[in-house]
């Protein structure tokens, strides 16, 4: 470029490249809180437009950045607090299409409006904070005490299936006596002639009881007394004692 000077000077200069501006908004949402929206607004000079992007505005930074603030609050006034951080790319597309037309009347294009971060106000995100532990508590709570259901659930079908498996051992263990003792009988009246079955099994349960007796004397724990009748007068005399205190 060549200046005639001194009808010719250099006022100022612009740059066609891509550039950077940030902006921190203060703004209250829809459900009354206090946020700071922090935004990257990346625009570029249009270049068949080079007149309007340096004459127009007279501090283009600044009233770049007040229509900036101007379309933040107004989109943020119509979300509430969680939505806003679900939507930062829904407040990105509205800032990006309600500036396009007024930037690029003054010879400016917007490329991209990031919305890079959203900070409430520090008691809010304490008070966010508290009510998410108090929701994790409770989530925890929830679980341990199904944890702990299930384990008595558990431990009771054991319990019962034990006790069955236990009955039918008994059961069985019974009908095995049963069965011996019948095939004793059979065998003790085929080989004693003159017996009846009465006698066979007064002989057993004779048997029975002699040995119970020397369990019960092995064991030197054994606090079992065996008295031999109703009318036992060792007996009447405890039964006796007992009901008087």
């Amino acid at each position: 470029m060549i200046l005639c000077w001194p009808f010719d000077t250099v006022v100022g200069r612009l740059s066609l490249r891509l550039e950077s501006l940030p902006v921190e908004v203060v703004t209250k949402t829809l459900d009354n809180v206090f946020v700071t929206v922090a935004i990257n607004l990346q625009y570029q000079v249009i270049d068949t437009k080079i007149y309007n992007a340096f004459y127009v505005l007279k501090d283009q930074r600044a009233q770049m950045i007040s229509y900036v603030e101007d379309s933040i609050r107004t989109s943020m006034c119509s979300m509430t607090l969680d939505h806003a951080y679900a939507a930062k790319e829904e407040v990105s597309s509205h800032l990006k299409s309600h500036l396009a037309d007024v930037f690029e009347e003054y010879g400016y294009k917007i490329i991209k409006a990031l919305v890079t971060d959203l900070t409430p106000d520090q008691k809010v995100r304490d008070a966010m904070n508290e009510i998410n532990s108090s929701k994790r508590v409770k989530e925890a709570a929830a679980q341990r005490a199904e944890g702990e259901k299930i384990i008595k659930v558990k431990r009771a079908e054991a319990e019962a299936e034990s006790m069955y498996l236990s009955g039918l051992g008994v059961a069985r263990q019974r009908k095995a006596i049963m069965d011996g003792l019948k095939e004793s009988i059979v065998d003790f009246g085929s080989q004693v002639t003159g017996t009846t079955p009465k006698d066979v099994m007064d002989l057993l349960v004779l048997t029975q009881y002699f040995d119970t007796m020397q369990e019960v004397g092995h064991s030197s724990s054994t606090k079992t007394v065996f008295l031999a009748n109703d009318h036992n007068p060792t007996r009447a005399g405890m039964m006796q004692a007992n009901a008087g205190f």
